[in-house]
């Protein structure tokens, strides 16, 4: 495994095989990340790495949550500027669609939809559920080195053959999470990760995700 087949290779499983995960083997993938990049070597980055029983019983109390809607939704940020729009807003509307289409859940299938999107608390099946927060004070350049240091998660988690999923919907219901998992009342909370093997087979974790072409994201300039 080098650097350009993790990459390549790593994409969001959205359903996991029945496989637990050893505890070394992460150890060993969070030390190494341990070297990710940040300003000023500030490391603003915390993890709560859940399995078993604190995993189940937070799926349990989410699950108490989920029937009442948005109506309890309290994300600590947005997840998604309201001002999305132009070709981000599409990405993000494409990936969705490619993403039930895989699934065979037509858009007016809404129950199915629903469903489905039940399972992100689960997470997909995984054996392990990371939840990641840090301080409240911290901007936007420390929020960055967070990316960084799950992306250099991701990659290693490759490297050993296993696979992710990042989370940000896991901050909608920030509030009822801690009441489950303690995490500092001066914290944020930012995302969950789920952690595990993918399952090969699954329509899901197969669909062509599509990347927009180099030159909508990088102008070069003073180049012959």
């Amino acid at each position: 495994m080098n650097v350009t087949r993790a990459v390549t290779t790593r994409r969001s499983v959205r359903k996991f095989a029945q496989q637990p995960v050893d505890r070394e083997v992460l150890a060993r993938v969070l030390e190494k990340a341990q070297r990710a990049p940040s300003g000023g070597n500030t490391q603003p980055w915390h993890g709560i790495v859940l399995t078993g029983e604190p995993m189940q019983a937070l799926f349990a109390r989410i699950a108490e949550e989920f029937p009442k809607g948005r109506a309890v939704h309290a994300p600590e940020y947005h997840i998604y500027p309201p001002e999305l729009d132009g070709a981000y807003e599409e990405r993000r509307f494409g990936v969705g669609e490619d993403l039930y289409g895989a699934l065979g859940i037509a858009r007016e299938e809404k129950g199915k939809r629903l469903a489905w999107f039940a399972e992100n608390f689960r997470a997909f099946g995984a054996p392990v559920l990371m939840l990641v927060h840090t301080p409240k004070y911290m901007g936007p350049p420390q929020w960055s080195d967070i990316g960084m240091w799950l992306q250099t998660i991701a990659l290693l988690l490759r490297e050993e053959g296993l696979d992710s999923c990042f989370q940000e919907a896991w901050a909608v219901y920030s509030p009822q999470i801690r009441e489950v998992v303690k995490i500092p009342e001066d914290h944020i909370l930012f995302c969950g990760m789920a952690i595990g093997y993918r399952d090969p087979d699954a329509a899901v974790n197969g669909f062509d995700v599509k990347r927009a072409p180099l030159e909508e994201s990088v102008r070069w300039e003073g180049w012959r």
